[in-house]
């Protein structure tokens, strides 16, 4: 399994997509993920010379993120997060919920349903984990296990105002077009580092979290 950069296009801001509701993609999940998937993804896909965990500063952790899916009257949606701005990393990105996978964890779902919890009061119990991702590796030094999930739509979300400073839906239909998975470049240590962006209106996804959205179309919507 890997990130393709194939069939990249560019174009800028949110554009018009199809709806995409939450049934067929949820039963394609269940079915692609019924079985384990081998392979890892990651930031060195679309820099292969950098190779995994590239600038981390020791050993790897192990951590796991919630995509949470709700269906709503105009179609499937993701549920993201705005990261506060004094964060020690990734401040002011977007992110999907998650972190660290802790000892007293089961494994990557409770931790990734745990986080969930705990950064936006998305109650573990409105969640149906559907499936576990192949790991997506970080150059910052984490293993990190996506964990889909399809959300009650019912459920309601209060923000953890120390981590997250705003909570947000973004059309599933959108994410998993490929007319908004757009290819760029930043110079980090002198050199150009690829990564995967798909902004949406004022929304700059990008980084890891687009590259795990990625993963995700890769996975079960190509």
């Amino acid at each position: 399994m890997s990130l393709c950069p194939d069939d990249l296009r560019g174009g800028g801001g949110a554009k018009p997509v199809s709806r995409l509701d939450a049934g067929p993609f949820i039963d394609r999940a269940r079915t692609r993920l019924a079985e384990p998937i081998g392979g890892e993804a990651g930031d060195h896909i679309l820099n292969p010379e950098l190779g995994p965990f590239a600038f981390a500063a020791r050993a790897p952790r192990d951590a796991a993120v919630l995509i949470p899916v709700v269906e709503r009257a105009g179609g499937a949606r993701v549920i993201l997060t705005l990261r506060t701005d004094h964060l020690p990393s990734h401040a002011g990105q977007i992110s999907l919920p998650g972190g660290k996978i802790d000892a007293e964890d089961a494994g990557p779902v409770e931790a990734a349903l745990r986080e969930a919890d705990e950064e936006i009061g998305l109650r573990p119990d409105l969640v149906t984990p559907i499936g576990v991702l192949p790991s997506y590796l970080t150059g910052s030094g984490y293993r990190v296990a996506p964990v889909l999930g399809l959300v009650d739509s019912r459920a309601g979300m209060t923000p953890n105002p120390g981590e997250v400073a705003d909570v947000f839906e973004v059309p599933l239909g959108f994410l998993m077009d490929t007319a908004n998975h757009q290819r760029q470049s930043r110079i980090f240590a002198g050199k150009p580092r690829y990564f995967y962006a798909m902004p949406y209106g004022e929304r700059y996804i990008w980084g890891v979290t687009a590259g795990i959205l990625r993963l995700l179309y890769e996975t079960v919507w190509r």
